[in-house]
């Protein structure tokens, strides 16, 4: 069976084999004839395909010049239809051997599907309704030696789309949309924070100490210090010398990088953005992140009530707010106001097979329950406050319950889309934090933080009661574009190489 099948399947090959060699064959006689398409430098440009189909009134028998891939062509004798690609959607052009002469007429038939070129001509509508490009010039701009996806298979595999995002740009309209509109996130994101009266800055990516998340980070060696460096996992700990510094309000949308494994929701590689604001608290940053949140939905969807994966999301309503304990109550059942000690804590662990480690500590039983029962019910957008300071090494401690911290987490379709602090500014308590990081590294959390001394002197200079907030740009991208896996929206995932 295995032998009849790689029969059936080398004809194909063989065909496509033949395919290139024509192209190949053809781009070979152009250079001969002195018309090499790759010597061309470049070409005019006066309208792009969606910007005639929305001005038609205006521009119906006017003179256009577009550019773009041949993504169809229909040759019909002494007539051809064909359908040019660019960056804002396909139109048709219609060629005529009258209109551009024989020899023209020639060079026209015998390009291919893919090929770039450019046409000059004039917009009319066709029989069918059809807006159209009459054209009076095509040239060949740049010859395509590969053949596009649909014209043997279709492009439905997705780990070439991901490898090979210039085919799945090319051929799939959604990604290209996906992609725009990420864009358009980010615009509107530096809009928005610009008008509240914050500062975009830069911060390190190479850094001797990784911190400000649990994470492993990625180690690499300079060579002219002598010394080992780390990608950063966060922007936090820089921003926060910034507001010490007297800079107010600052945010940074950059990459950061986590040495861990990829999922429809993780890659080792993503997106942040991350804001500190001096003089106010986790409940300023609420008010902040849901306001933002509405806003892109507004601006980049132009409806704050969108749908993702078929349900219905209402961001036009105020987030719901809960605290992790109550949370935890409210889906499981436990109420953790009546625990008391950790060994409690893990009996009811083990009640519930819910499975922890030894090192575990009171807060991080609460946290493994929340993420049992709580976590894939929070649909909507929901704010869970008040995490347990075990869990959270970089938040101030809630005055009235000191084993709790000033934090949340916004959740929307089951994921955690924003992370904020009321900013730990104690350098006293923040050491012990960091001492505490230490001990569970030793006892092998490799995800714990490390000891930043200059940060803790950083701190012992003064910081301002701050606010700060960490939002990951893809899942906010994933969101906004109804997509499913955090590769849809990022152009170049990280993928394992393929062996050769």
């Amino acid at each position: 069976m295995a032998e009849q099948n790689e029969r059936q399947q080398q004809p194909k090959q063989q065909d496509i084999n033949q395919l290139l060699k024509v192209r190949r064959e053809k781009l070979a006689e152009l250079q001969e004839a002195g018309k090499d398409p790759f010597a061309i430098t470049k070409c005019e440009v006066t309208h792009h395909a969606q910007e005639i189909k929305e001005h038609l009134t205006e521009l119906e028998n006017q003179d256009v010049a577009i550019a773009g891939r041949m993504m169809s062509k229909r040759v019909m004798g002494k007539a051809s239809f064909c359908h040019i690609q660019d960056v804002t959607g396909t139109i048709q052009v219609y060629v005529t051997r009258d209109e551009l002469g024989e020899d023209s007429y020639k060079e026209f038939k015998r390009m291919d599907i893919g090929d770039i070129v450019s046409v000059t001509g004039y917009v009319f509508v066709t029989k069918m309704g059809e807006t159209s490009v009459h054209a009076r010039s095509v040239t060949l701009l740049t010859k395509s030696l590969q053949i596009l996806p649909e014209k043997y298979h279709g492009l439905k595999d997705t780990d070439i789309r991901y490898r090979q995002r210039y085919i799945d740009l090319i051929v799939n309209e959604k990604s290209r949309k996906t992609f725009v509109t990420r864009s358009r996130i980010l615009s509107e994101t530096r809009k928005y924070l610009d008008g509240q009266g914050f500062l975009e800055v830069e911060t390190p990516v190479l850094v001797g100490n990784a911190g400000g998340a649990a994470a492993r980070p990625f180690v690499t060696h300079h060579n002219a210090l002598g010394e080992d460096l780390n990608l950063r996992i966060s922007l936090e700990l820089y921003l926060k010398r910034l507001i010490v510094g007297g800079l107010e309000r600052v945010y940074e949308i950059g990459r950061v990088f986590r040495n861990e494994g990829t999922d429809t929701r993780h890659n080792p590689e993503f997106t942040l953005l991350e804001l500190y604001q001096a003089y106010t608290d986790y409940y300023g940053m609420m008010d902040l992140v849901e306001k933002l949140f509405r806003h892109l939905a507004l601006t980049v969807c132009g409806t704050d009530v969108i749908t993702y994966d078929g349900t219905e999301i209402d961001l036009s309503k105020p987030f719901e707010r809960l605290t992790m304990v109550d949370a935890v109550k409210k889906y499981s059942g436990v109420d953790f106001n009546t625990v008391k000690t950790v060994e409690e804590a893990k009996a009811l662990a083990k009640e519930h097979n819910i499975e922890y480690e030894d090192r575990h500590k009171y807060g991080d039983i609460i946290n493994l329950f929340f993420e049992t029962y709580v976590e894939e019910k929070l649909v909507q957008p929901t704010f869970i406050m008040d995490h347990p300071v075990d869990i959270s090494p970089l938040a101030k401690r809630k005055p009235d319950k000191p084993e709790f911290t000033e934090r949340f987490e916004l959740f929307i379709t089951a994921r955690e889309m924003a992370n904020a602090f009321s900013e730990l500014n104690d350098p006293i308590d923040q050491r012990g934090r960091f001492q505490a990081q230490e001990e569970l590294f030793a006892a092998g959390d490799e995800e714990a933080n490390h000891t930043d001394e200059d940060f803790l002197t950083a701190l012992e200079y003064g910081m301002p009661p701050t606010g700060g907030i960490g939002i990951g740009i893809d899942r906010l991208c994933m969101l906004l574009t109804d997509s499913y896996s955090i590769r849809d929206v990022l152009l170049f995932p990280t993928m394992k190489s393929i062996e050769k």
